[in-house]
């Protein structure tokens, strides 16, 4: 049952406001004695002209919902208070009788594409690709609960000069058995070297460009090392996606849309957007903003050259209502110019097109660079979380079937909740130790809480009726109240691409129950046993729901 919009329409028949308007003004008193949503009148005073305080009295005496136990004035505020057993039984019957449906919505349909992960071929994949990764993954589950069919593209960064400094680095001081050996960690030490040895010699960076205009060119070496290079990353960037579970409806590269570059160019130029200057060219964009450089002037191509191919390739491909680019925050202004340079070829759909930004993770403090080979490998991130979850299990368990299973689902649930619980935006330094403890805000307590609730009901051994579900204890009433708030909770996170909103919601739902099962005795033999079953049920259920939009696993067993 959603109880704002109970306040909603009863209000509706009272005041001279939409239901757009009141629903804007609807809060949630800090003092939860006071009410569970309050209702300022100030709005109406200036409508009225009267004194806010008696408009609030007048009002107060007109408005009757059984959904209420008190409807009352509070100065210049008419305050709503939620009778506990009308919201317990009411949302347990819907969350029960919904089932994993519960919190499904329909706010909005049509393609949607998600630009994420897109890690660049020959280099690891480190910690600093997780965020794309997951957040994208995260975003596309909850579209998908609210309508949308997302379309997840890994866009790999496997065109640009870097490869031509590999590729150079590589025929200088490489070892072809070296690389055969193992490939990513070699191939990822020359690029580390060769940015080292270029800042001793500036004339390595000329070689890089040449060996990269050879590969646009098609050279066939530079293409044979490349295509070597893009294999081998490609079989280890997979194995790394199957141990977090998240799977692709396109790979595609840069390099897809090499040959889709000159009719950009010509569409440029036709449209008498393309200047020179320098040599290279560019669209001028305004005195507010950078130029667009679009090639260079050895005529070379450029990252939001193949970006405007491949948006365009998008909306006739998929024909979205919105395209996505999970990429980090510092990456705004291409964004920007990209929307810019579309706008100005006549695409107005460029409005479509949302830049996903992200913050960073450090370690110690400081950015993670792979250039200056300050980086932590996910891989191995992984590994040390699923022994540690491995660890901490053991103490805790030792008996437990199908610990391996439950350790790596904790571990690796671990490190992609702890990503998700920080606003997106947010810079955050990572400690894997305090990641995978099984108390505080983290996953694994959430996860935990969950095989809690799990096990009281195997415990209890008792089919849960959808009768006589009314509760009216305060513990059992704080649960209820979150389990009621999901659905809004999930609107909330698709409308600001947020899934830290669904993370600290899944806290606070796993705090409030911890706190009911210390104050209840739970498996009690009386009249109110199946209520309380039921609140156990309804709480897992949510519970496991919002850690699948999430991205993580949620054991029956711990």
């Amino acid at each position: 049952m959603n109880f704002k919009q109970r306040v909603i329409t009863d209000l509706q028949a009272h005041v001279a406001l939409s239901e757009e308007q009141i629903a804007s003004l609807i809060e949630r008193p800090k003092n939860a004695k006071l009410g569970d949503y309050a209702f300022p009148v100030f709005a109406l005073a200036k409508i009225e002209h009267k004194n806010p305080v008696v408009i609030a009295r007048d009002l107060a005496e007109k408005l009757s919902d059984p959904a209420f136990s008190q409807i009352q004035a509070v100065g210049p505020y008419v305050n709503f208070l939620i009778a506990h057993d009308c919201l317990v039984s009411e949302t347990l019957h819907e969350v029960l009788t919904q089932q994993t449906a519960y919190g499904t919505q329909h706010i909005g349909s049509g393609n949607v594409p998600i630009d994420m992960s897109s890690p660049n071929i020959a280099k690891p994949m480190s910690m600093g690709h997780l965020r794309s990764t997951m957040i994208g993954n995260a975003i596309a589950n909850i579209l998908t609960k609210v309508g949308y069919t997302p379309i997840k593209i890994n866009y790999l960064g496997d065109w640009g000069t870097q490869f031509g400094k590999l590729i150079y680095a590589y025929k200088t001081w490489g070892d072809e058995e070296a690389v055969k050996r193992d490939p990513i960690n070699t191939l990822v030490k020359y690029y580390v070297e060769f940015h080292q040895k270029a800042e001793q010699d500036p004339s390595l960076d000329a070689q890089g460009r040449a060996w990269f205009k050879k590969l646009e060119s098609g050279d066939k070496e530079a293409l044979y090392l490349w295509r070597w290079f893009r294999d081998a990353s490609l079989k280890e960037f997979k194995r790394i996606y199957g141990e977090l579970d998240v799977h692709f409806d396109s790979i595609t590269g840069e390099s897809d849309f090499n040959d889709k570059m000159t009719p950009i160019i010509s569409q440029l130029e036709d449209k008498h957007l393309l200047k020179t200057s320098q040599g290279a060219k560019i669209v001028d964009l305004g005195e507010d903003q950078n130029p667009a450089l679009i090639q260079k002037s050895d005529g070379a191509s450029l990252y939001i050259t193949r970006d405007l191919a491949a948006a365009i390739y998008r909306k006739q491909k998929y024909d979205f209502v919105m395209s996505l680019y999970v990429v980090g925050n510092e990456q705004g202004e291409h964004f920007t110019q990209l929307k810019a340079v579309l706008k100005l070829m006549g695409y107005d759909w460029s409005d479509q097109i949302h830049h996903i930004p992200f913050g960073l993770i450090t370690s110690g403090g400081k950015k993670l660079s792979t250039r200056k080979g300050n980086i932590i490998m996910l891989d191995k991130v992984l590994k040390d979380a699923v022994s540690l979850a491995h660890e901490q299990i053991a103490v805790k368990n030792p008996d437990l079937e199908n610990a391996d299973q439950v350790a790596h689902d904790v571990g690796v649930g671990a490190v992609v909740f702890h990503d998700l619980k920080n606003e997106r935006l947010d810079n955050f330094d990572f400690d894997l130790k305090e990641v995978v403890r099984f108390e505080g805000d983290t996953g694994p307590y959430v996860q935990y809480t969950n095989a809690r609730a799990q096990s009281i009901l195997r415990k209890a051994k008792k089919p849960i009726e959808l009768t006589s579900l009314a509760l009216t204890d305060d513990a059992a009433f704080s649960v209820a109240k979150d389990l009621a708030e999901f659905p809004e909770i999930i609107k909330k996170s698709a409308e600001r691409f947020e899934p830290s909103v669904i993370a600290k919601f899944a806290l606070n739902l796993a705090k409030k129950f911890n706190k009911y099962y210390a104050k209840v005795k739970i498996l009690s033999d009386d009249d109110q046993l199946n209520a309380r079953l039921a609140l156990v049920s309804a709480t897992s259920l949510v519970l496991t729901e919002s850690l699948r939009l999430l991205g993580v696993h949620a054991p029956q067993r711990m």
